[in-house]
């Protein structure tokens, strides 16, 4: 977390001598005044065309279609889901392959995050801290607005602590990820695969309980986190879930690159 200190510099222009003869500076300021007060009158009705520009409807419904966006991804990745089965279970039938390429292919399929797996989780849940928090502790400054928020950096932190600790597969809020999954903050809000999330976020992972709690209790990233959870308020709660099953990836797995034009 960090924050940023902005400076201000001020500077002054010399007075230029006055012109005899016609219209005195003062008049002529009080003209203008009067023009650009008409033009941004005129300028400011023909934008809002009799309405107020701030509960314009277009600038207000940004939110819904981000929402809206996300809503129509979630569905398509459900309907992906299910057409990856049907197309498995017909794969399978009609292949003509062996139990022991079907065994090796399931494992491969089980390391892709692509099915389902099942054994002891934990979740971890991070949450922005109130609004009007205060340092609780001697020594700390008030907080600034960064200090209150959860950052990409802290999400990235539980994720990568979970990996170290020996998780065998990871969910996201609802999504199970995998090797190309990419953990993204914009202001307080999750971006993963394509689908926006807020806080509380929360994260579980299928593993050995203890390893995993170790492994979190051990990074350096997520001791600094703690210091801002006893200081300033944020969300950190660890629950063991006991036997889980996590949902198999349901996204496309085709790798999409950038290309040259022309």
């Amino acid at each position: 977390m960090s924050n940023s200190a902005d400076s201000n510099a001020t500077g002054s222009m010399g007075a230029g001598p006055v012109r005899k003869g016609g219209f005195r500076p003062v008049q002529i300021l009080t003209v203008a005044v009067f023009a650009l007060a008409g033009l941004l009158f005129f300028t400011s009705f023909n934008t809002a065309k009799g309405t107020d520009i701030r509960s314009d409807d277009n600038l207000l419904k940004l939110s819904d279609l981000i929402q809206e966006r996300s809503r129509k991804n979630k569905e398509l990745d459900e309907s992906n889901a299910g057409s990856r089965d049907r197309n498995e279970k017909l794969a399978e039938r009609d292949d003509g392959s062996s139990k022991a390429d079907d065994d090796k292919l399931a494992g491969l399929e089980k390391g892709a995050g692509t099915q389902k797996l099942t054994g002891d989780a934990i979740t971890v849940t991070l949450n922005d801290a109130p609004p009007n928090a205060t340092a609780k502790l001697p020594g700390y400054p008030e907080p600034q607005p960064d200090y209150l928020v959860i950052h990409q950096q802290d999400l990235q932190a539980v994720v990568n602590a979970l990996w170290q600790g020996g998780a065998q597969g990871i969910k996201v809020m609802d999504q199970r990820l995998i090797s190309t999954s990419a953990v993204r903050c914009v202001g307080n809000t999750l971006i993963l695969q394509g689908r926006v999330y807020s806080p509380p976020y929360k994260i579980q992972a299928v593993g050995d309980p203890a390893k995993m709690q170790q492994a979190l209790a051990d990074s350096e990233a997520i001791q600094n986190y703690m210091v801002y959870v006893n200081v300033y308020g944020l969300g950190w709660k660890v629950t063991e879930d006991g036997t889980v099953t996590l949902p198999g990836y349901s996204g496309t797995v085709d790798l999409q690159y950038a290309k040259p034009v022309g």
